[in-house]
């Protein structure tokens, strides 16, 4: 169990300096993962924490009224995330949008990494509006490309899955379990 710990750990350091260190006019490749997300102890990260139950349809408003998000860019992510996984997708996106053009694939990488477990747990139609968004912001994101076509699949609109789908494959040189499941739903698609 400390392994599983450890890795996830390690796995968020590395994520979060790629995302929040770096050249700022490059969007970097995804690195595929299935660790579950642990957020920081920086002030944006804790406040999610915090506000994690509270990232439903009911309460997000109400919530951020009472506990707004800390400002910067950070806070600005962790609210458009706990927007999105209460399913006000047009909201995260105006948090995201209101960042600086340069910050905006950083914060749509918060908000994937905070979604991902619930793709990855089996629920791509849950997680689907929020991949979408995801690759609104990060166009070569792989598993969001995966994610969002997965879902507008399984919603029976193979013909909108299709242009997901073929980027996926586009980015994603592994010949593994989410190749062979792209390449299937493709098939069924045409």
């Amino acid at each position: 169990m400390r392994l599983v710990y450890f890795f996830t750990i390690g796995f968020t350091v590395l994520a979060l300096t790629a995302i929040w260190g770096g050249d700022s006019a490059a969007r970097p490749v995804m690195v595929h993962s299935t660790a579950t997300v642990v957020t920081s102890s920086e002030p944006a990260g804790a406040w999610f924490e915090t506000m994690r139950p509270y990232c439903n349809p009911v309460q997000v408003e109400t919530q951020h009224r009472w506990s707004p998000p800390p400002r910067g860019t950070a806070g600005a992510s962790y609210s458009a995330a706990c927007y999105a996984l209460a399913g006000q997708i047009d909201e995260a996106r105006a948090r995201i949008q209101a960042l600086e053009p340069d910050q905006q694939w950083r914060a749509a990488g918060i908000v994937f990494n905070i979604a991902h477990p619930v793709a990855d747990a089996g629920n791509d139609v849950a997680a689907g509006p929020i991949m979408e968004l995801v690759v609104e912001f990060w166009p070569n994101h792989y598993m969001a490309l995966y994610h969002a076509g997965a879902a507008r699949f399984a919603l029976g609109e193979p013909q909108v899955a299709v242009p997901y789908l073929e980027a996926f494959l586009e980015h994603y040189d592994q010949n593994d379990g989410w190749t062979n499941a792209a390449r299937s739903m493709l098939k069924e698609a045409r």
